[in-house]
């Protein structure tokens, strides 16, 4: 189902406090020497939970204890959250600080600590200092202010430079249902996860289990299409939290307004992606590479991915450089089935492969466009009907001087 601007819009004042039963809130607790750093978000009830994790064999503590809570209990009424050290690779005591960071906050609140979600963010590697997060725990006072939900986005933010946040509210069975989302990430994003968090709350009512169809039915064509340095982290999810609380008839696939509530989370995991991807460590610029033509549009998401993710694209968009034969040479190396000789390639609106070949172009026009802060790049492949898009950000001299100092 089509969703139309009378069935979806995004709202003006974007928090993940936003839906009905949420209160959020960050502070300062001293993992960090003067960033806030300990965040919380709450659910005035259990709420029915969906997620997806990181591909990385090697996997964050918190994000074990999380992906219980979701896999085995299937609801969740909270998630504390920690930037500034990822508590992954920390053996048995770092699993120990993860349930003790759930069991804290579990009495914190009053409620079941299988409800309780961790994650965790920063510093891969060294043991948390559990003395200002014991501390910091019995401080939190989450709210379902903006203020609140402000300072929850600046809690769990590490290289980020700027907080992401969105909102869109849909209806169903007439009630107004609100999706909103707050996300952190900046490097090492090379999801299938990377290192994101990114945290999704509605009010809908919907089951554990559909709303992990859901989620999983937009993640590729999301989180899992934006690239910024190819590295995989140890600690990413992202979480959807659905406490029930706009009351509208239980979601299903086959609930006349399921199409409505897929687009509108959809919408809110776009932005999301895109905000992270426009925010890759040292980026001046957010890249949209869109593939057609391709076999399957898993086939399309793979050429567009490879493209926005080569090192030399990258560089190329940060050089204001209208280098297509970067481009094409990532699209021949994608794996995907393709005629090497069928490929027409745009920067901008600007033609400049037709069949393989060059076509004559206005290099001072297209040095105008890649001076822009959004850079499309469109790739057709003549092969089928499949279509994909991906995003990511050009390469930089500041994401060699941010990492090559990150421990610093």
């Amino acid at each position: 189902m089509s969703i139309t601007a009378m069935t979806m819009k995004q709202m003006s004042y974007k928090n993940i406090a936003s839906p009905k039963g949420f209160k959020a809130t960050g502070i300062h607790c001293g993992i960090k020497h003067k960033k806030k750093d300990l965040a919380l978000l709450v659910s005035e009830v259990p709420a029915s939970v969906a997620g997806v994790f990181t591909t990385n064999a090697i996997k964050a503590a918190p994000l074990l204890v999380t992906k219980d809570v979701v896999y085995q209990t299937g609801k969740m009424q909270a998630i504390i959250i920690n930037s500034g050290n990822a508590n992954a690779c920390t053996g048995k005591q770092g699993m120990a600080d993860a349930y003790t960071m759930q069991k804290l906050t579990a009495e914190k609140l009053g409620i079941d600590r299988n409800l309780v979600g961790v994650a965790s963010t920063g510093v891969i590697g060294e043991i948390m200092n559990m003395e200002p997060l014991t501390k910091g725990i019995q401080q939190l006072d989450p709210i379902g202010e903006l203020e609140g939900a402000i300072g929850f986005s600046q809690a769990i933010m590490t290289t980020d430079t700027v907080t992401k946040n969105t909102s869109h509210q849909t209806i169903i069975d007439g009630k107004e249902v609100i999706i909103a989302g707050t996300a952190k990430g900046s490097g090492m994003i090379e999801p299938n996860m990377a290192t994101m968090l990114g945290f999704i709350t509605t009010d809908a009512n919907i089951e554990s289990n559909h709303l992990q169809t859901a989620l999983k039915s937009i993640t590729d064509i999301t989180f899992n299409s934006i690239t910024v340095d190819g590295d995989t982290s140890t600690n990413d999810m992202v979480i959807v939290m659905a406490n029930g609380l706009a009351e509208n008839k239980t979601l299903t696939p086959d609930h006349p307004d399921w199409g409505n509530f897929i687009q509108t989370l959809h919408a809110v995991a776009q932005d999301l992606a895109k905000m992270i991807a426009k925010d890759g460590e040292g980026a001046t610029k957010l890249i949209e590479v869109e593939v057609k033509g391709a076999i399957s549009d898993a086939e399309a998401r793979k050429i567009a991915k490879t493209v926005v993710g080569s090192p030399l694209v990258k560089t190329a968009v940060f050089g204001n450089d209208a280098n297509w034969g970067r481009i094409i040479a990532a699209v021949g190396y994608s794996g995907a089935t393709l005629d090497p000789n069928a490929i027409t390639i745009h920067i901008g609106v600007t033609k400049v492969v037709e069949s393989a070949e060059p076509v004559p172009f206005s290099e001072e026009d297209l040095l105008v466009y890649l001076k822009q802060p959004e850079v499309k790049i469109f790739v057709d492949i003549h092969q089928g009907n499949g279509q994909g898009t991906a995003w990511g950000c050009d390469l930089t001299y500041d994401y060699v001087q941010i990492n090559a100092t990150y421990r610093s």
